[in-house]
């Protein structure tokens, strides 16, 4: 998750009457309602100040001089069937938009007014209020109003994904208090970050969602204030987004030095193969590899040997979450926590990162990893005192041991590993028969169960896990299903395993319901993936967000993560403390990024480096295709063409052999 007035605090007060001991002694004397501090700011921390004053004038991670013009052309695997990002049906590409707040790339969580001009909110932080600018326009000129932030909130806790109502489940109303201002009054106190999550709410235009279906998916780009607009597109295909000239904000403080590619073109791809192929003719721009394969040996080649394709990791410092093999605890057969344990035995890492990722990646034993929010060690001062009042409802380990995944010898062949999973495993009341199969001791059921997967590069990485599993008994089949089918399984959580990740930010919050939380566990849709039910991992989600400061966040989040480590609900698989980037040498980008990593949001395009490729490159290297997008003269439509043609051509001569085989044969059988 990412991203001063005085006045009486009359529902605070009110409460506090109705619940005072004197309410049923009238002859008591009342308090006196005290009066809240209110602040009045053009930003607002989590905790402690924003880094930028009010008068700042640009982002010290941008070039606030960087010129305009240009375009881009990345790619994205997969496909799309919508502009609708807010709702679960379909595939969707999002059309962008402006938010009330915008956060830095430079600060834990810190966000500054976009929509907004400035916003007040008092010292509990009970309520907030945006007063909006004046000059804030949708795309049609029409003015951003305190309605539409009013039926955004309405529209998306209604109708909109179910993260929408775990993320602003805590907002219990919005009204508009004056011409160009709207309060949000929140259900909870002293939760601190609920000001800086409303400002994050997708604004949404009122008078053109009010005549259509908000639940449906469209292919119809809406409505929105953004610095682009969606002006092309082929469903499945492509989609050409075109920087608004006219941007009613293109000159704000938080912009300056942004959004500066005059055109955006993303090709949708089914494959990371034909993209790594586009990429190296000449017919992308730019590429984050994701393969530790690829990064390693598919870029061997003269363009990058030469400088005109660029490969450089961006290193970061952000938080790289939880990306794990993740069991669906709703499942039976995951119900134990010692069969969970046990079967985090069997992922061989040590041999997996040299072999497969060419020693790129660095094991994960945290759900906030590469952070400060991580555990370590055992918990000690602040973080004990915060697990003490639940021991005993805690794994005991919790308290005295330290937590780390199993390690192998890297040899391939995990056998102490296994021989530790099989103990696990019969205490948990599974035994291997004679057959070798791994049987439940009272049902007789064999232990099987089925590994969910929608890209065929990761099954070279559980196949060997299922090999280790085979040789304890247990039957691991990895299905492979298209995008579709894997998309409605995971929104359904219709599988046993899974691979996925939960991303996180310096400042966790409420999103953490949405991870973790008992009530989630049963909600379509939400990111609850492993199915946790626990009321402590609720109770310390709680702590987390409510937290008062810096230091107590840590201690809190650091409680979780043990308690999320020892419920073994996910076997933690590795992270990356860079971003793998290619991208053919004509553009610039700031020369030191920010902490949470670049983006191609403060590149730009470089007149003067793109004459320098084109001419360098073999027959001028470069055209112009009929959108005005600049691109090598290969055209990656032309690559799939080709891979069909050699496909059929392959086939016809194999059906012709077949054919003439099978004649032979017959013949042989007559004259026979």
């Amino acid at each position: 998750m990412r991203q001063i007035l005085a006045s009486c605090a009359v529902a605070t007060a009110l409460s506090a009457i109705l619940a005072a001991p004197w309410a049923a002694a009238p002859a008591a004397a009342q308090e006196p309602a005290q009066e809240q501090k209110v602040y009045r700011s053009h930003a607002i921390a989590m905790h402690g100040e924003p880094k930028y004053p009010a008068d700042f004038q640009h982002f010290d991670y941008v070039n606030p001089d960087a010129p305009k013009g240009g375009a881009i052309h990345t790619a994205a695997e997969g496909t799309f069937d919508s502009f609708n990002p807010w709702i679960s049906k379909g595939r969707a590409v999002s059309p962008g938009g402006d938010t009330l707040l915008i956060g830095s790339f430079d600060e834990a969580f810190t966000e500054y007014c976009l929509i907004c001009e400035t916003l007040e909110w008092p010292e509990d932080r009970s309520w907030v209020i945006f007063h909006l600018r004046p000059e804030a326009r949708w795309h049609d000129g029409e003015p951003v109003t305190p309605e539409d932030v009013i039926f955004s909130l309405q529209m998306l806790k209604e109708k909109g994904q179910p993260f929408y109502r775990f993320y602003y489940g805590s907002i219990e109303r919005a009204e508009k208090v004056g011409q160009r201002s709207v309060k949000f009054t929140f259900a909870e106190k002293e939760n601190r970050e609920l000001p800086l999550i409303a400002g994050q709410l997708p604004i949404l235009p009122k008078h053109y969602w009010e005549d259509r279906d908000f639940e449906s998916t469209t292919l119809e780009p809406p409505l929105t204030s953004g610095p682009y607009r969606i002006v092309e597109w082929e469903p499945g295909r492509f989609v050409v987004r075109e920087r608004v000239e006219d941007y009613w904000a293109r000159d704000l403080p938080v912009n300056r030095g942004q959004d500066n590619f005059h055109r955006i073109r993303t090709s949708f791809f089914r494959d990371a193969t034909v993209i790594r192929q586009a990429l190296k003719s000449g017919a992308l721009d730019y590429h984050q590899e994701t393969q530790a394969k690829a990064w390693a040996l598919d870029y061997d080649i003269p363009a990058v040997r030469k400088g005109w394709l660029k490969k450089v990791a961006f290193p970061h410092q952000r938080p790289t979450g939880m990306q794990a093999f993740i069991f669906n605890t709703r499942r039976t057969l995951f119900k134990d926590p010692k069969v969970r344990e046990a079967l985090s035995y069997a992922f061989d890492f040590e041999w997996t990162n040299p072999t497969l990722f060419f020693g790129q990646y660095t094991r994960n034993n945290s759900y906030f990893e590469n952070s400060e929010l991580a555990s370590r060690g055992l918990p000690e001062g602040r973080e004990l005192e915060i697990l003490s009042p639940y021991r005993g409802k805690l794994p005991e380990e919790v308290f005295t041991e330290v937590f780390s995944v199993p390690v192998t010898d890297g040899s391939g062949w995990p056998r102490e590993n296994l021989v530790k999973a099989l103990k696990l495993l019969g205490e948990a009341g599974w035994k291997v028969d004679d057959e070798g199969v791994l049987r439940n001791v009272d049902s007789g059921r064999p232990f099987a169960f089925e590994f969910l997967l929608v890209s065929t590069d990761f099954q070279r990485i559980v196949l060997p896990m299922a090999r280790n599993l085979r040789r304890i008994g247990i039957d691991m089949k990895v299905r492979l299903v298209d995008s579709s089918q894997y998309i409605n399984r995971y929104r359904s959580k219709d599988f046993d395993m899974i691979s996925r990740g939960w991303g996180q930010s310096d400042s966790p919050g409420n999103e953490q319901r949405d991870f973790w939380s008992s009530t989630a566990a049963e909600s379509p849709g939400s990111r609850n993936l492993a199915g946790i039910t626990d009321p402590v991992i609720d109770e310390l989600i709680e702590l987390v967000i409510q937290a008062p400061s810096r230091e107590e966040l840590i201690y809190r989040t650091r409680a979780l993560d043990r308690a999320l480590l020892w419920g073994f609900y996910v076997i933690p698989a590795w992270h990356l403390q860079s971003d793998r980037i290619l991208y053919w040498d004509k553009f610039d980008y700031p020369p030191e990024p920010p902490k949470n990593g670049t983006s191609t949001a403060f590149w730009w395009y470089d007149e003067a480096k793109a004459q320098a490729l084109a001419t360098a490159l073999p027959g001028g290297g470069t055209s112009i295709d009929d959108d005005g997008q600049q691109t090598a003269d290969f055209d990656a439509r032309k690559l799939l063409g080709l891979s069909f043609f050699l496909v059929l051509i392959a086939a016809t001569w194999f059906a012709i052999k077949v054919s003439g085989r099978r004649r032979k044969e017959a013949t042989a059988v007559i004259e026979s």
